[in-house]
């Protein structure tokens, strides 16, 4: 076959096992580039299928909605805490899906548009940094975690958790570092992660001189810097240090 009508096959799907051991020995440049790109189509899809494992498990013990559930922004001095809760249908692939915080903001933002299109359902819940001072960032990130799973329709039968262990009506399981081993919690990484993202862009229109765009909040150099010259403003932390410190002074 020629090179055209290998590439007419491949893109119509119909490019099998078997067609490629055929083209393995082929020495054209063009035909090589098709098996290796099916052999890394090969490895992503694997990757992904078998960060499916904990949710199906789950469906072993009888549960089809299983959602994963993450956090965005505990760390930062400024703006909310976001978290995101996400059903997934079982073992659907979506190439690059990972924690987000492995994954570059193009790919993110793209990932997000996916999630929102194909998921069972999604809730995102932003817990401003009024309560984040009140309760602190753990309790507060647990607030959103409930209030998020409650949100969700229909409701899940197991949830799948970033460590946080949670007291829920229905079934969970914490995973450690779980956004790097379940698709369901990756899922809801990359929700709440884009969603917060895009929050403290609108924040940097507000109050541009501390460069919310850049670090989204985090405790940077240039952050810490803007703090000294103009001091805190309404979507500080005032409960984290610095800025505890700074307002004590006066």
């Amino acid at each position: 076959m020629t090179i055209k009508e290998l590439e007419c096959l491949y893109h119509a799907g119909r490019w099998t096992e078997e067609l490629q051991e055929q083209c393995r020995s082929d020495s054209r440049t063009g035909v090589r580039k098709l098996v290796h790109r099916w052999e890394r189509e090969t490895q992503e899809r694997a990757r992904v299928e078998a960060m499916y494992h904990y949710e199906f498990l789950a469906r072993e013990k009888g549960c089809t909605l299983v959602a994963g559930v993450d956090e965005a922004g505990r760390g930062p001095l400024a703006g909310p805490v976001v978290v995101a809760a996400v059903i997934l249908p079982l073992g659907l692939f979506l190439p690059h899906l990972n924690d987000s915080k492995k994954l570059s903001a193009a790919v993110r933002e793209e990932l997000f548009s996916a999630i929102m299109k194909s998921a069972v359902a999604v809730e995102i819940v932003s817990i401003s940094e009024k309560i984040i001072d009140e309760r602190n960032i753990y309790q507060a990130t647990k607030q959103g975690m409930y209030e998020a799973v409650s949100a969700l329709r229909p409701q899940p039968q197991h949830v799948l958790l970033d460590a946080v262990p949670l007291k829920l009506p229905m079934t969970s399981s914490p995973i450690v570092h779980g956004d790097a081993k379940s698709a369901s919690i990756a899922a809801a990484s990359i929700a709440a992660k884009v969603t917060r993202d895009r929050l403290m862009l609108k924040y940097d229109e507000e109050y541009p001189q501390y460069g919310f765009k850049k670090h989204k909040g985090y405790g940077t150099a240039e952050h810490l810097a803007a703090l000294q010259e103009y001091g805190s403003c309404p979507i500080h932390r005032r409960s984290f240090e610095p800025i505890r410190s700074m307002a004590a002074r006066y």
